[in-house]
């Protein structure tokens, strides 16, 4: 609840003292105040979470004693094991740098964090409360007490500070240019406090949750070990989290295990109570699906978030499964769709024409893909908020239309005159449409890709239409060799390239992003905001991990600001079914697809809530291990 309005005097006497000010004599002390009144006379809100709207109401009041979906009961102890696709070598999460293993920023809380059954809403973790005015011009963070790294060591605002300042000189470029345009200043009041400042011309709706949201590192191990958050590190992170890397269970490259810090500060927080319920969580890697899947058949992890549709489908035939010491499930959720695509880049020419990347789409068969490859448990990812109702939907409404209109010049026709775009359906009974095809093949002529060389390959001002897809995965080649025998019906000289783990991730990130087609995921969110620019933004073109097609459109940039000056749902509604409308029409992405259910695997040794929370399956955050039905397991042989 807003606590009651201080007075001028009172609040300005209360920042002063804050800083030590008092104690250098009543004369400066109270020219000080007055200096500072104009500045403070502003009532304040104090709350322990906040919501991105204002006057929006949190789920879980200040004395809630535990999150809705968890078990308060659920017993601490056993492990949880998964895998992961290829390997690592750093364990820096932060470095753009190498390949950072899996769990490397489990050690790390931030200021705020989010729930799995809430939009919009973030309570404090490190932060016991959180100041601000009705502007959210700043905000102060009151950080609780004891709060204490895994070494032991305190965590103050000092801390905070310096996290800060290195994610604003040293995070990715992109995440750079934020928060050094979003942050005015980030000043320590003492150990407890840090208030930070916002810019005047940022809109304010984010920025609390912006900097609430930062990992959080230890100071004194930074400087101690001279360690570099641009560059791969040897050495783990230490953090204030329940769980720390265990170094001596993991091997570079091949296994990652995190393990329970036994002096947890935070154990007993109402946000805890019911999580973090292992005493350790393993990652192995394997460099290929195939042995990934018999290295579950024989124990070697436990639980399994199922990636391959044929696999789900054909290859759990197992013993193990027969006898009921796995469970196989598919549990629904409500979580916006990934994203999953296949990206264009943007930067190289002959993908610069909108005509030749949605002659490109149309030569993707899903519907075959489904019903041949995926046993049809897929749906088609068309909208940038697809599984949700913030999809745009019809011809632009008027609130819609006052937003597009002034940036015509930038945006497809179709936009006003069409309902979204949406990806071409396809015969399922044909690897290749032919109706596609022709529609293909018009657009590449149009485009003026109408000549052909001996090959039957068309060409242009005497180049060919090459495209090379990027790929590291091989459960992706019986996926990507159909979509290239069909562009090269087209007289495309398409190409798969199959790269390892290693060579991917150097050649989609800058500045090299030397590739011309690569799976990717577009991600946006229920309430975006900054994000939006690292994905979609024109600054971030050239500088970021994710706008990996290198988008650059003003029209684009202005509908971001005006998502991200929304005030309430409806204003948000209207700005991102505008900005849907748009980016669908440019046509930078082949969308892929998605499913509305986890499909899961694991021994019978794992429990969780029922039902789970619709944001998250959580099978690291809230699942339990039940040592009882492990021993039985391994009594029996099962691993």
């Amino acid at each position: 609840m807003p606590k009651p309005a201080r007075t001028a005097v009172a609040t300005a006497a209360l920042d002063v003292k804050r800083r030590g000010l008092l104690a250098m004599g009543a004369g400066l002390g109270l020219a000080l105040i007055l200096a500072a009144l104009p500045a403070l006379a502003q009532d304040t809100i104090t709350r322990h979470g906040i919501t991105t709207f204002p006057g929006g109401e949190l789920k879980y009041g200040p004395d809630y004693a535990h999150l809705d979906y968890v078990n308060p009961d659920a017993p601490k102890g056993g492990e949880i094991s998964e895998w992961a696709f290829g390997g690592f070598d750093n364990w820096n999460p932060y470095t753009i740098n190498g390949r950072a293993a899996a769990l490397a920023s489990a050690p790390h809380e931030s200021l705020l964090v989010g729930t799995a059954d809430e939009i919009g809403s973030e309570y404090g973790l490190l932060a016991e409360s959180l100041e601000y005015p009705e502007d959210r011009s700043w905000v102060i963070f009151t950080l609780r007490e004891g709060i204490t790294f895994s070494d032991g060591s305190p965590l103050t605002a000092e801390d905070v500070e310096f996290s800060y300042e290195l994610f604003r000189e040293k995070g990715l470029p992109s995440y750079r240019e934020i928060l050094s345009a979003s942050v005015e200043s980030a000043e320590v009041i003492d150990a407890r406090h840090i208030k930070f400042t916002f810019t005047a011309e940022k809109e304010k709706r984010d920025l609390i949750q912006m900097v609430g949201g930062l990992a959080i590192f230890s100071r004194a191990q930074y400087e101690a070990e001279k360690m570099d958050l641009e560059e791969p590190q040897n050495t783990p992170w230490i953090g204030s989290g329940p769980y720390v890397v265990d170094l001596s269970r993991s091997e570079l490259g091949k296994t990652v295990v995190v393990t329970r810090n036994p002096d947890y500060w935070g154990e007993d927080l109402p946000i805890n109570i019911g999580r973090n319920n292992f005493d350790a969580m393993r990652i192995e890697y394997f460099a290929d699906y195939a042995v990934a899947l018999e290295g579950f058949k024989g124990g070697a992890y436990q639980f399994r978030n199922e990636a391959s549709s044929k696999d789900w489908a054909t290859g759990y035939d197992f013993p193990a499964v027969e006898k009921g010491w796995v469970v196989k499930r598919e549990l629904e959720h409500g979580r916006l769709a990934p994203g999953q695509s296949f990206i264009y880049n943007l930067r190289r020419p002959q993908l610069q024409d909108a005509r030749v990347r949605e002659a490109i789409g149309l030569m993707f068969n899903f519907e075959w893909s489904n019903e041949k490859l995926f046993y049809g448990i897929y749906s088609r990812v068309n909208s940038f908020w697809e599984n949700t109702d913030l999809a745009a939907t019809g011809l632009p409404s008027e609130a819609e239309l006052a937003l597009l209109e002034p940036l015509r010049a930038d945006i497809p026709e179709a936009v006003f005159t069409e309902e979204p775009f949406t990806e071409a359906t396809s015969d399922p009974g044909s690897a290749t449409d032919r109706r596609n095809l022709r529609k293909a093949n018009r657009l590449l002529d149009e485009a003026g890709w109408s000549e052909f060389n001996s090959s039957g390959l068309r060409v242009k001002d005497g180049q060919t239409l090459r495209i090379e897809f990027l790929n590291d995965s091989q459960t992706f080649d019986r996926v990507i060799n159909p979509f290239v025998e069909n562009l090269r019906a087209a007289g495309i000289d398409a190409v798969h390239q199959r790269v390892d783990n290693a060579s991917a991730t150097e050649r989609e990130r800058p500045p090299s992003y030397d590739f011309d087609i690569v799976t990717g995921f577009l991600q946006t969110g229920y309430i975006p905001g900054d994000g939006l620019k690292q994905y979609f933004g024109g600054e971030t073109a050239d500088t970021s991990t994710f706008n990996k097609m290198g988008l650059n459109n003003p029209a684009v940039d202005s509908l971001i600001e005006s998502v991200k000056a929304a005030n309430n749902e409806e204003e948000l509604r209207v700005a991102i079914s505008a900005l849907d409308r748009v980016l669908r029409a440019l046509k930078f992405r082949t969308g892929q697809w998605h499913k509305a259910a986890d499909t899961v695997a694991y021994y019978d040794i794992y429990e969780h809530p029922d039902p789970l929370p619709p944001y998250a399956l959580g099978e690291l955050d809230f699942w339990w291990y039940n040592a009882e039905k492990a021993e039985k397991l391994k009594a029996a042989g099962a691993f």
